[in-house]
C-alpha cells in the first residue's frame, strides 16, 4: 500500500494552493483563504507568514470595512517581484510580455512579422531581444520564475517541438522552438511551449469570461483555426499534446481545399481565406481586413454579408459537432472568430439548434473572449507560472541566484 503523503507535502501542497488562490483571486483575506481552503486560521497564518518571508505575497491592513472588530488581514501577491516571461507567436505578429505573480502585465514589446517565411533564428533572435530590454529594466530584487510561448501550431507537450504549422511555416518534421529560444534567452530556465487555442482556454479558464467554469471550448482563429478543450477542470492534451485540432474536422465534404490536404475543414470553410474570398475582397489579409469585412456586413455590403452569414453556418455546425461530444458549459470565440460570430450570431446559434442534441445544448452559453488579442499570451504567461504554483519555495530556491 502506497504511504500517505508527509507533513511537507501537505506543506508544499498548501503553499502552491494558497499563492494559486492569490494570483488568480487577486488580493484577498486571509479569513477568506481560510474559508476557500478549510483550514483553520493559524494554519493560513503561517503559510502566508512562510509565502510572505519568501518575498512572494505581503500583507497588509484592509481599506475600511465597516465592520466592529479586528480586520482580517489582506494577502496580496507581490507582482512587482516575481514575473515570468511569456511569449505569442503569431502568423503575422510576435509579441514579448514581463507578467508579474497575479496576472499583471508589466512590460510589453510587440512587432509585426511577414507572411509566408519562418526564420527561426531571426524568430527567436527577435522575442530574446525583447525579453532582455525588459530584464534590464528590473529592479534587482526581481525573480524571473519560468517563461512560456503560444505558437501558432501543434505542439508536442514534452519537449515543446512545434510538428505541423501550416499557416506559418507549413508541415515540418521538428521545429525545436522551446529549446532554441530557452539556449537564446540564457536564463537557466526551459521555455514551454503550448499550442496557442490550448493556451487561450487555459487563459479564458483562469482570467477570461469563464472563470472557474469546469467544461469549456475555446475557438480560436488567426489564419487558421484552433481548439482548446477544458473537461472536468482540466485542459486536454492528448497523447503527445496534439489535441485540439478542431479547424480539420471536417464539415462540408468536398468543400474548399484546405492548408492540411484535406477538403471542407472548418478552417477551410470559415477561416480568413474563405472570409476574404467569398466577400471578394482579393488580396486583404489579417485581422484588421477581417474586422473591416464584418464592419461592410453591418452597414449592409452585399458581398460582405453573405459572407459572415455563410461562414457562421460552417462554424455553427463545427460547434454543434463539438457540444454533442463534450457537452461544454460555454463556447468562447477568439481571434477573428470573436468578430466573426458578432456578426454571425443568428447563423451559428440556428445550427446548433438544429444540429446538436437538445439535452447537450441545453444549457450552452456562447461568448466572445474576455481578454481580447492578448489572449493566448495570457494563457502563456498562466503555463509559465505552472511550476511555481506548484511548489513554490522549491522554485524560488531554484531560480534565485
Amino acid at each position: 500500500m502506497r504511504a500517505g503523503p508527509s507533513q511537507e507535502e501537505i506543506r508544499r501542497y498548501n503553499l502552491g494552493t494558497l499563492l494559486r488562490h492569490v494570483h488568480l483571486g487577486g488580493p484577498t483575506s486571509r479569513a477568506e483563504l481560510t474559508s476557500r481552503m478549510g483550514l483553520n486560521r493559524s494554519t493560513i497564518m503561517a503559510l502566508t507568514a512562510d509565502l510572505a518571508a519568501a518575498g512572494l505575497v505581503r500583507e497588509e491592513l484592509p481599506r475600511e470595512t465597516g465592520r466592529a472588530g479586528r480586520p482580517s488581514l489582506v494577502v496580496r501577491p507581490e507582482s512587482a517581484r516575481i514575473y515570468v516571461l511569456a511569449f505569442d507567436v503569431g502568423v503575422d505578429r510576435l509579441v514579448a510580455a514581463r507578467v508579474g505573480l497575479g496576472g499583471v502585465i508589466l512590460d510589453r514589446r510587440e512587432s509585426v512579422r511577414q507572411r509566408g517565411t519562418f526564420d527561426l533564428a531571426e524568430v527567436i533572435s527577435t522575442l530574446a531581444g525583447f525579453a532582455r530590454q525588459m530584464v534590464r529594466k528590473t529592479r534587482p530584487d526581481t525573480v524571473c520564475v519560468g517563461a512560456a510561448a503560444a505558437f501558432c501550431g501543434a505542439v508536442r507537450e514534452s519537449d515543446g517541438t512545434v510538428h505541423f504549422s501550416p499557416n506559418l511555416v507549413g508541415p515540418i518534421a521538428e521545429l525545436p522552438f522551446g529549446e532554441e529560444l530557452s539556449r537564446k534567452l540564457a536564463m537557466g530556465l526551459p521555455v514551454a511551449v503550448g499550442n496557442d487555442a490550448n493556451l487561450g482556454a487555459l487563459a479564458e479558464h483562469t482570467r477570461g469570461v469563464a472563470p472557474g467554469c469546469r467544461n469549456l471550448i475555446y475557438l480560436h482563429a488567426d489564419v487558421g483555426i484552433g481548439g482548446g478543450i477544458i473537461a472536468g477542470g482540466h485542459l486536454l492534451g492528448g497523447h503527445e499534446g496534439y489535441f485540439g485540432e478542431v479547424g480539420h474536422m471536417i464539415v462540408n465534404p468536398g468543400g474548399r481545399p484546405c492548408g492540411c490536404g484535406s477538403r471542407g475543414c472548418l478552417e477551410a470553410e470559415v477561416g480568413e481565406r474563405a472570409l476574404i474570398d467569398h466577400a471578394g475582397m482579393y488580396g486583404r489579409v489579417g485581422r484588421e481586413a477581417v474586422r473591416t469585412l464584418v464592419e461592410a456586413a453591418d452597414r449592409g455590403d452585399i458581398a460582405a454579408r453573405d459572407s459572415v452569414h455563410r461562414a457562421g453556418d460552417w462554424l455553427g455546425i463545427g460547434v454543434a459537432n463539438l457540444v454533442n461530444i463534450f457537452n461544454p458549459e460555454v463556447v468562447v470565440f477568439g481571434g477573428t472568430l470573436r468578430e466573426l460570430y458578432l456578426g454571425s450570431a443568428a447563423q451559428v446559434r440556428t445550427q446548433i439548434n438544429t444540429s446538436s442534441l437538445p439535452a447537450a445544448r441545453a444549457n450552452l452559453r456562447l461568448r466572445t473572449t474576455a481578454l481580447g488579442d492578448d489572449v493566448t499570451l495570457v494563457g502563456a504567461a498562466e503555463l509559465a507560472f505552472t511550476q511555481m504554483l506548484a511548489d513554490p519555495l522549491e522554485m524560488l530556491a531554484r531560480v534565485s541566484p
